[in-house]
């Protein structure tokens, strides 16, 4: 009985998540709320959530609850680059202009993005990216202060996040959201664009083995992006 009343939960969460009644971020019921809800223990419970987090579907932070992942429809074909060395790869100047450089307190978004307690600090770095005098991404980090403490004094003019994180962790894990946006107001500015606009965004995080480093936007003007991939047959 508690094999099947354990499938039960898993498959009603899932059934949640899928049906897109539970968008990401969605908060889904406690260990409490569900062996109350199917008359089970709170082991039972608790199986059926950290099998669903460690499958993905779920992000289990402590202090907050259980949440709906982000990056469901992620892509294991895309890879993020260094834009100083794809711009530079093309035999094209590469530039930064540092809008923000500051210390925040997560908020639940980022909080459940990076897995920490919501109030956490965390430092945040808006970057517009230029090939030759074209700004071409507009990038908006998140980053674990406790995992980087030196990030908040780095000179980015000088080097990029993504090559200062490279440099002094080694990333052993990465996912991606990539989706076509509609440009809000803050990024036509930067990217100097004229309404109405298309966007494509890559939403990433990326991990060390001591957990979430970095949680990152990057916006680009869809007339100047393309997005592909490469694979090799077998």
């Amino acid at each position: 009985m508690p094999a099947a009343k354990y499938h039960s939960i898993k498959q009603f969460l899932f059934n949640e998540i899928a049906s897109g009644r539970w968008p990401e971020h969605h908060r889904v019921p406690s260990e409490n709320e569900l062996a109350t809800q199917f008359k089970v223990s709170r082991m039972t419970a608790r199986r059926a959530l950290q099998e669903l987090a460690d499958e993905g579907v779920l992000l289990r932070t402590k202090g907050l609850g259980s949440f709906v992942a982000p990056f469901k429809n992620q892509s294991s074909l895309v890879q993020v680059q260094n834009i100083e060395q794809e711009i530079t790869q093309r035999g094209q100047k590469h530039r930064t202009e540092l809008i923000t450089l500051e210390s925040r307190e997560s908020d639940q978004e980022v909080s459940i993005a990076l897995s920490l307690p919501i109030g956490s600090p965390v430092f945040f770095a808006a970057i517009v990216h230029y090939q030759d005098e074209l700004p071409i991404q507009l990038e908006a980090r998140y980053v674990n202060a406790r995992l980087v403490p030196g990030f908040i004094e780095q000179d980015f003019s000088t080097t990029t996040p993504h090559e200062y994180l490279s440099q002094i962790l080694p990333l052993t894990e990465a996912d991606q959201l990539v989706e076509a946006v509609l440009a809000d107001r803050q990024t036509l500015h930067y990217l100097k664009l004229n309404p109405p606009q298309a966007c494509l965004q890559l939403t990433c995080r990326s991990w060390t083995a001591l957990g979430v480093v970095s949680y990152t936007r990057l916006t680009h003007p869809g007339q100047h992006f393309r997005l592909g991939s490469q694979t090799k047959a077998n």
